[in-house]
């Protein structure tokens, strides 16, 4: 997918100047209160968002990866929250638009265009998180339908989202995606919103568990139709290879955040009569921390391209999700010691972007599961070559 580097340039723009006028002044207000914020969601809708990455004969932008990757980038310098709004989202779209038979893909994608109706995506569980071959959840067959059984966790956008790819185990105990149709809310037909998970940071966009009591779903949306039974995990890690760009860009989003409240902060603050970018210690850390984050976007915009370019990209996008989540996590933390004492309180946005950074060390696999897939893909790729 192509798009001409001038109208993505002015995409990006006009997302940061958005970025820069209304989401960074009220951001720390709406995270602080943990409120999902309609304005910027109704923002993100008339960009046309949701629709980034669909196609344009179902009425989205057709933006391809790295297009996609420097907006999520913006949406997380201003607030990562945003980023987690669109991610589960766009996973529903690419396992929908690379797999799903001609029938869902004119059913599904152009209602998922403006937003009106958003996605989720279930595979985790209490006992399944990385080890996504044991989970539990059932779906058995029932005439025209299949009947859903279990609890599934982590689920991004649940409340809100009025589609969600569930991944369940079928009875030859392989595993199928089915795309489940729900009403926005805590039930619908056996499926509840059992709990809302409270979290260190990554506010304003809800995590919930999500259980399923009997749950109905039409055969007819089993993703892939009758040849998607049992290719549930091939269809869901190859979406999660957009996913992990996804991370990575968010990464870069926040690091670039907090490395310019550091510069910025660096300037303004005086001891010992000068600023403290006078002093040879904090220059070393903002070089440091400004290395860090040219190198995780350069890596990052490459596993996009690769993508792009129709590559399988498990590899670099793993290593751009470890590399980019590393670095934030380091740049945050630098940034928050540079500010001193202020960087520990809600004074300064430092604090939001610490709290923030570890789940892009978690999501989407956590970075001991990314270097156990690079791993496996260097001896595959080496094997392949010698």
């Amino acid at each position: 997918m192509s798009i001409d580097p001038e109208l993505a340039d002015e995409l990006v723009a006009t997302i940061a100047a958005w970025i820069d006028r209304d989401v960074v002044p009220a951001a720390s207000e709406l995270e602080a209160a943990d409120e999902f914020p309609e304005a910027m969601f109704a923002q993100m809708c008339d960009f046309g968002l949701f629709g980034a990455t669909i196609g344009v004969d179902h009425g989205g932008l057709g933006l391809n990866a790295l297009t996609y990757a420097r907006i999520v980038e913006e949406l997380s310098r201003g607030w990562m929250s945003l980023a987690g709004i669109l991610n589960t989202h766009m996973l529903a779209v690419a396992m929908i638009s690379r797999f799903g038979t001609t029938e869902q893909r004119h059913r599904f994608l152009p209602r998922m265009v403006d937003g009106s109706l958003r996605a989720a995506f279930s595979l985790s569980e209490p006992d399944a998180g990385s080890d996504a071959q044991n989970i539990r959840c059932r779906a058995v067959p029932d005439g025209d339908e299949w009947i859903v059984n279990g609890t599934k966790m982590w689920v991004t956008n649940g409340m809100r989202a009025g589609l969600v790819m569930l991944l369940a185990r079928t009875p030859d105990d392989r595993i199928t995606c089915f795309v489940v149709e729900k009403t926005p809310g805590p039930a619908d037909g056996g499926l509840t919103i059992s709990r809302k998970i409270d979290k260190l940071g990554y506010k304003g966009v809800e995590t919930v568990e999500m259980s399923y009591v009997d749950h109905r779903v039409p055969g007819s949306n089993m993703l892939g139709g009758s040849e998607g039974l049992g290719k549930g995990l091939h269809y869901a890690f190859a979406a999660l290879e957009l996913g992990r760009v996804n991370i990575a860009a968010r990464a870069v989003g926040v690091g670039q955040a907090a490395f310019d409240a550091a510069m910025g902060y660096a300037q303004e603050r005086q001891t010992f009569g000068k600023p403290i970018f006078e002093h040879q210690a904090v220059r070393f850390k903002l070089a440091e921390m400004a290395t860090k984050l040219h190198a995780a976007r350069l890596v990052t915009y490459d596993a996009a391209r690769r993508y792009d370019a129709g590559h399988r990209v498990d590899l670099e996008a793993g290593m751009a999700k470890l590399f980019a989540s590393e670095a934030a996590y380091e740049i945050a933390t630098d940034a928050m010691r540079i500010h001193g004492g202020y960087g520990y309180t809600t004074e300064y946005p430092v604090e939001r972007y610490y709290r923030d950074t570890p789940l892009m060390l978690i999501g989407e696999g956590t970075n001991e599961i990314q270097k156990l897939v690079i791993a496996r893909q260097l001896l595959a790729r080496w094997l392949e070559q010698n």
